[in-house]
């Protein structure tokens, strides 16, 4: 009788653990993701609306006769095209992109675009992956996107480091959407691990901003490329959210809805300790600005707000159940809401007017936060046990500090990754010897199996 009795209380036990669920899922807003962290400033934020035009220009056929232009331009001088390549020119093993020289900004910069729907190579290039397939520095990336990027700084390396050396003074930017984002963001990767391919640059004159970025490498590389990788999501944007393979988000992308309703209760059934103890999970790359333009329970949008952040725990773990989670992908949406953003910001904050001198300073104390926000996340992932938290070579990781620094992260590093130490770094060389092969006609093919 006992036991009879027990059965209906269990099953509201049940009902009431799923009801819970439910509403918390229902209720978790693209601002949760955000909320503790801090305000993005002018100076910081001001590349970003930039680069996605460039982004943009890379559709277009001809840059003096374009078919489609954003209100204010392209922003780019046909004359100071470098390079644009296509699918042709990649032989469709990496996205089409072009390679510009910025005189008005210092900045050299290779853009590439995002997925192209009708295309099958794109497509290829997301395929080729497996979870924990491919290792790169003590962590794994995404087996295909590296390939490409590898494809396309072999290609652009002479090029590349020809503009480095002549324009001592600019900055090298890497940029992309979508996947291109990953793109752009293993090229930044691969370009730090080996400088010396490029006349031996300063990881300082390296930078690389991932506009809506697929997760394309694991926590400790995500962390530990911080300073020289940032990536921006626009409020409910899927794609950085999901650890779902690219393979499988494209594969049912006529039925992506459906896909993210049932990541997301598979992903809320698993703790958070459990994935950051994955070392083959992947993750959205570097620091995170993440542009909120919506409220919960609010209709429209409202002024863009950017917060930012080195996160490590809670980086975009939960999909957010909205309408929006795809139309925010769109690289439209994001160079229009992040030029909003930095229209609020510069008349909130006129750092862009003031005399060069106070900008100078204001430079300075921005790196000097964003370097001990850096420093912090590293401590974090060491404590959280992050899996290859330090890397086996001497990038990204506490050794290199500015000198006079206290050395005591650094003792830190090498006693607790003095496992990984003893393993050398992947050089350029061996890179490409892993990926390609060279043809009887001496151009590079991607390797088969």
């Amino acid at each position: 009788m006992s036991i009879i009795c027990g059965l209906p209380l269990l099953e509201c036990v049940y009902c009431l653990a799923c009801a819970r669920w439910a509403w918390k899922r229902c209720l978790h807003t693209a601002g949760h993701d955000s909320q503790t962290w801090g305000l993005a400033t002018a100076q910081e934020f001001e590349p970003v609306p930039r680069l996605c035009r460039y982004i943009l220009a890379v559709y277009e056929d001809d840059l003096r006769n374009p078919v489609w232009e954003p209100p204010g331009g392209y922003g780019i001088d046909p004359d100071q095209l470098i390079r644009k390549r296509t699918y042709d020119d990649t032989r469709g093993r990496a996205p089409p992109y072009i390679l510009y020289l910025d005189h008005e900004h210092d900045d050299i910069v290779v853009a590439i675009r995002g997925l192209n729907l009708a295309k099958e190579s794109d497509y290829a290039v997301l395929l080729d992956n497996k979870l924990g397939r491919r290792q790169f520095d003590g962590g794994y990336v995404h087996n295909g996107l590296l390939k490409a990027a590898g494809l396309v700084l072999d290609a652009e390396c002479d090029v590349l480091r020809e503009l480095v050396n002549k324009y001592s003074n600019y900055t090298l930017t890497f940029t992309g959407h979508s996947l291109g984002s990953g793109v752009a963001a293993l090229l930044a990767m691969v370009v730090v691990q080996n400088l010396d391919k490029l006349g031996n640059i300063s990881r300082k004159r390296v930078r690389c901003y991932a506009i809506a970025p697929a997760r394309c490498m694991s926590l400790n590389l995500a962390v530990r490329y911080a300073d020289v990788i940032n990536s921006v999501v626009l409020q409910d944007d899927f794609l950085p959210r999901t650890a779902t393979p690219l393979e499988d988000i494209f594969k049912s992308i006529f039925c992506l809805p459906c896909i993210l309703c049932l990541r997301c209760m598979r992903d809320t059934c698993v703790s958070e300790e459990k994935m950051i103890r994955d070392p083959r999970r992947l993750y959205a790359p570097g620091r995170l600005y993440h542009i909120v333009e919506r409220k919960p329970f609010r209709c429209g949008r409202f002024p863009p707000v950017v917060r930012t952040a080195v996160p490590v725990d809670g980086r975009f773990e939960h999909i957010v159940l909205s309408c929006n989670a795809t139309s925010d992908h769109a690289i439209i949406w994001i160079e229009r809401e992040a030029k909003r953003a930095l229209d609020i910001m510069l008349e909130q904050d006129p750092i862009m007017e003031i005399p060069a001198t106070q900008k100078m300073e204001r430079q300075k104390t921005l790196a000097r936060e964003h370097s001990e926000e850096y420093k912090a996340a590293l401590r974090r992932a060491v404590t959280l046990a992050v899996p290859h938290a330090f890397s086996p070579s001497r990038y990204g990781t506490f050794e290199e500090q500015e000198a006079g620094e206290n050395s005591n992260m650094s003792s830190e590093d090498s006693s607790s990754g003095s496992s990984h130490n003893s393993r050398p770094r992947e050089t350029w060389d061996e890179l490409i010897e892993h990926l390609f092969e060279k043809n009887e006609s001496g151009h590079l093919v991607l390797k088969q199996g």
